[in-house]
């Protein structure tokens, strides 16, 4: 699920706010290391 989020945050149809808060720093991380800005 965090591949998902990371997807849908990359193509501007989710934020990270709208992440469920249970994956919410998995998918930060994740951001982080593909250099996706998040906030």
């Amino acid at each position: 699920m965090v591949e998902v989020y990371v997807a849908l945050i990359l193509r501007g149809r989710k934020t990270i706010e709208e992440v469920p808060a249970v994956i919410r720093e998995q998918v930060r991380i994740r951001c982080k290391e593909l250099e996706i800005p998040v906030e």
